[in-house]
């Protein structure tokens, strides 16, 4: 794939009002999910789950490209396609999570490192060759008073430079996803000063690895106060902090801003996007959503792994895209979100994190 090739690619996938799903959980994360609605996970109802999601009609009017999993990209759907070439059919390019996971940083206490980079060329490769277009990989990072540490910063910083690199190379849209956790106490001040330093650190790593910016997608942590903190933002304000830490850190070169969940829920990460979207400033970035849960958990708690709530589900999944296809355009509104089928994520799905 060519530079410009990438470049369009990228900009493909920040089209206006389109975002990313996030279907790349491990089988270990999805079958807790699983679990906790009473679901048997197999690799065959982790396939009709997901074939669910891809398949539902007019999903492609809101959602770009879909992250997969291994085991998903190499699955077939129920009509005999690869997953990866049905999602391509249906308007949605195929991606793929890439890392290996967090691992414990040597030498600093509770504190990890996103490994995977050992054979990343040749895995590229295949994935290429098996329809992805994209590929993302995740670092994460704790923050409190003192974390994360600078240590933690530059491993991962590096990490996320090379894959950048390697998945240039192969002809991959690299998304880079350095994400501060909502676990803790802290402020939103904490969360945004932390979240420029490992933002400044990742894209110098990103120039030293000369990383084409064109060609490639931030997935950042919006700026939210922690989980356990007394103190929540307002909607405005993470609005207003998450893009003043944007404009300090990211370069406009870069086309797109795709804001991962975390720990919010549906309908709070989904006004959060329509607030930064309508706020005034300088925006020269596409900034959009790469949401998992927040658009899955509503649609999987309706389809329980039952062939009979396919529909129900994919109407409920649909919404949920489409609402934050608005938010990607400042036009989301209460009245919209009124349209729902009445369903809403559980609270103890909250927990499951993987995307």
């Amino acid at each position: 794939m060519t530079k410009s090739e990438l470049e369009g690619t990228a900009a493909a996938l920040v089209a206006r009002g389109k975002g990313l799903l996030a279907a790349d959980e491990t089988v270990p994360t999805l079958t807790k999910r699983f679990d906790a609605l009473k679901i048997e996970s197999t690799p065959e109802s982790r396939r009709d789950y997901r074939q669910m999601l891809l398949t539902t009609p007019g999903a492609s009017e809101f959602i770009s490209g879909v992250i997969l999993h291994d085991e998903t990209i190499r699955q077939q759907a129920s009509g005999g396609l690869r997953l990866a070439s049905e999602c391509s059919h249906l308007g949605m390019l195929p991606g793929i999570k890439v890392d290996r996971g967090a691992k414990p940083l040597a030498g600093f206490e509770g504190e990890h490192v996103t490994e995977g980079l050992d054979g990343l060329r040749e895995r590229l490769a295949e994935y290429r060759e098996l329809g992805a277009r994209f590929a993302k990989w995740r670092a994460v990072f704790d923050v409190s008073d003192v974390l994360p540490s600078s240590g933690c910063v530059a491993a991962n910083a590096h990490a996320l430079g090379r894959y950048a690199a390697l998945c240039q190379e192969q002809g991959l849209v690299p998304i880079v996803e350095p994400e501060l956790l909502m676990n803790g106490t802290h402020s939103i001040e904490r969360c945004e000063e932390a979240t420029g330093r490992v933002l400044h650190a990742v894209f110098a790593a990103l120039f030293e690895q000369e990383v084409r910016l064109e060609g490639m997608l931030l997935k950042p942590n919006m700026a939210v106060a922690g989980a356990a903190c007394p103190r929540q933002a307002s909607v405005e304000q993470v609005a207003e902090v998450t893009l003043r830490c944007l404009r300090r850190h990211v370069p406009p070169a870069v086309p797109g801003v795709v804001f991962l969940s975390g720990g919010q829920n549906d309908v709070l990460a989904t006004r959060h996007l329509d607030a930064i979207n309508r706020a005034e400033g300088p925006k020269p970035w596409a900034l959009t959503f790469s949401y998992g849960r927040a658009l899955q958990d509503a649609a999987l708690a309706t389809w329980l792994g039952k062939p009979e709530k396919v529909a129900a589900a994919q109407r409920v999944f649909c919404h949920r895209a489409r609402c934050n296809s608005l938010a990607a355009r400042g036009a989301y509104t209460d009245a919209e979100e009124r349209q729902s089928h009445g369903v809403r994520a559980p609270d103890h799905l909250a927990g499951w994190h993987d995307d």
